[in-house]
C-alpha cells in the first residue's frame, strides 16, 4: 500500500524543484506558463502569480488533455509549465501527472508564500 510520502517521493523525483531566483527570472519569459494549482478559495484569499493560470490540482487532467472539451490552451506540450501551491507538495504531485501525461518541461517553484515574499509579482484572486 502506498502512502502520501511515496507518492511525494515519486513527483520529486521525476519533476524538478527549481529556486525562486530562477523562477523569477522565468516569469514574463516566452512560451512560459505558471501554473496555480490551489483551488480558488485559496487563490481568492491569498492572490497568485501575476499572470497564472489556474487549475485546480483536481481538474488537471481534464485541462491538461487536448482531446477534452476542457483543455485549456495554455498547456501545450512544448511549453515550460511552472507549477506553484501553498507549499510545494500539489506542485510537485501535479508535476508528476503532467509529467506523465507526455509535457517534458515541467517544475515546481514551491509555495506562493515564498513567491510573494521574494517579491514576486502577484495579482488578486
Amino acid at each position: 500500500m502506498k502512502t502520501a510520502k511515496d507518492y511525494m517521493t515519486a513527483a520529486d523525483a521525476v519533476v524538478e524543484r527549481i529556486s525562486l531566483e530562477d523562477a523569477l527570472t522565468k516569469h514574463g519569459a516566452e512560451n512560459t506558463v505558471f501554473v496555480d494549482v490551489r483551488d480558488s478559495g485559496d487563490i481568492a484569499k491569498t492572490g497568485t502569480v501575476a499572470g497564472a493560470v489556474r487549475i485546480n490540482r483536481g481538474f488537471l487532467e481534464f485541462a491538461a488533455d487536448d482531446n477534452t472539451q476542457y483543455h485549456n490552451a495554455n498547456l501545450t506540450k512544448d511549453a515550460h509549465l511552472y507549477l506553484l501551491c501553498a507549499a510545494g507538495g500539489q506542485a510537485a504531485l501535479a508535476g508528476k501527472t503532467l509529467k506523465d501525461m507526455g509535457y517534458q518541461n515541467v517544475y515546481n517553484i514551491g509555495g506562493f508564500g515564498a513567491w510573494k515574499d521574494a517579491g514576486g509579482p502577484v495579482e488578486n484572486g
